[in-house]
């Protein structure tokens, strides 16, 4: 496969058309939609929201909502202040002030406190959620080709922000114990939690009770791209910082928020290794492909911009030249080159798929799966040995001739 990359980047001519990969490091402007807006636009919205609106806002390095005609404000930033203290990640406690912004906006329409929610209104806004028509949603007899819903939002993006609001009576119920939560509790999962079962102890963990409110989620496995895709998306890449974070991602594994939080002295160059900071604070190194490192080391040399960043990877034109590459800055520039490309399920993370899958496909042990990919279980390196059929085939037919 490593091939394959350096035959794509010496195939591509510099005469070629020049790429318009990123037209600012932050999302795309869109006009202001009136009461609660769908996931795809509710950043955009939500910056461009009139004064007294609801609306969500970075502040001092957080997140907060900020408005009128939501009581629940002092409690939400509270519970924000709360993850932020615990040390989530900053694109964690986002998502969260994010669902929490759609609650907030939801008990604003229907005139709710937050003393007078219970199981009922819990249940009418899960209601809301599934009959939603969405921005890009027609309604009717009209159903998406893509996940066979014609209204509503998809089941995980309803649990997440029920385990948001989960969370926030739950840490409610922690300040004042006499207040009952009223997320109705289920009977005991199957299996305690990959963090639970992590430690000397892990052992000895017992499954917490899951909330009734929850969708039943389809089970899908991560998709990776074929060598065709792969050749096609890193062909239409131009630049030498493009080509070298689709490459930490295709043949190091990176997660998108682990390559753009990348210090510039966090790549060993000479020796080909890389220290990745991961979920949770986790640190692991993880090799780096020759040639990915060369193109880091031209990055370097000749593109990246003056700048008292420490960050490895910036922002290379418009008004934000020179500050490091946002998550928001890195999904434009994959949109335009897919889109260029002719390959729809190129987004950053099917790379970071890919690279387990060519793991699997070769062998690899799980535990140095696990390790390169950065999982806190093995359980989740197992959803690539699902993905290898090449690997999974060759071990049933030997399992076949064992019984013949």
């Amino acid at each position: 496969m490593a091939g394959l990359f350096v035959g794509v980047v010496l195939s591509v001519s510099v005469a070629s058309q020049r790429a318009v990969g990123e037209r600012r490091s932050g999302g795309r402007a869109r006009l202001p939609v009136e009461g609660v807006v769908s996931g795809r636009c509710v950043t955009s919205v939500a910056m461009s929201a009139p004064d007294g609106q609801l609306r969500a806002e970075r502040e001092r390095g957080s997140w907060v909502l900020v408005g009128d005609g939501f009581d629940g404000l002092e409690l939400v930033n509270d519970f924000l202040s709360y993850l932020a203290d615990r040390n989530y990640s900053p694109q964690t406690v986002r998502a969260y002030a994010y669902d929490l912004l759609h609650f907030g906006r939801w008990m604003v329409a229907e005139q709710l406190s937050m003393e007078a929610v219970d199981t009922d209104a819990l249940l009418r806004y899960l209601a809301a959620c599934r009959s939603q028509v969405l921005a890009h949603q027609h309604g009717g007899n009209v159903f998406s080709i893509r996940d066979g819903r014609n209204v509503g939002y998809a089941p995980r993006t309803v649990n997440r922000r029920l385990a948001a609001l989960s969370g926030v009576f739950a840490f409610r119920g922690m300040r004042d114990p006499a207040i009952r939560s009223p997320i109705p509790r289920g009977r005991e999962a199957g299996r305690t939690a990959r963090g639970q079962r992590a430690g000397l102890l892990g052992h000895l963990a017992t499954p917490a009770p899951r909330s009734e409110l929850r969708l039943r989620e389809p089970r899908r496995l991560p998709r990776g791209l074929d060598r065709r895709e792969i050749a096609e998306l890193l062909g239409s890449f131009r630049s030498a910082r493009d080509r070298a974070i689709a490459g930490l991602m295709l043949f190091s594994g990176l997660r998108s928020a682990e390559a753009l939080a990348l210090a510039v002295d966090d790549v060993d160059i000479a020796l080909g290794w890389v220290r990745v900071l991961g979920k949770g604070e986790k640190e692991r190194r993880v090799p780096v492909d020759r040639e990915v490192a060369g193109l880091v080391q031209s990055y370097l040399l000749s593109e990246r911009p003056e700048s008292h960043s420490r960050r490895l990877f910036l922002v290379a034109k418009g008004p934000t030249r020179g500050e490091p590459l946002t998550s928001a800055g890195l999904r434009t520039v994959f949109r335009y080159h897919r889109a260029r490309a002719g390959v729809p399920a190129g987004n950053p993370h099917a790379l970071r798929h890919s690279f387990g899958t060519a793991l699997a496909e070769a062998g690899v042990d799980l535990a140095v799966l696990q390790a390169l990919m950065g999982h806190d279980h093995v359980d989740s390196a197992m959803a690539y040995v699902h993905l290898a059929p090449a690997h999974v085939r060759a071990s049933y037919d030997a399992a076949r001739a064992r019984q013949q």
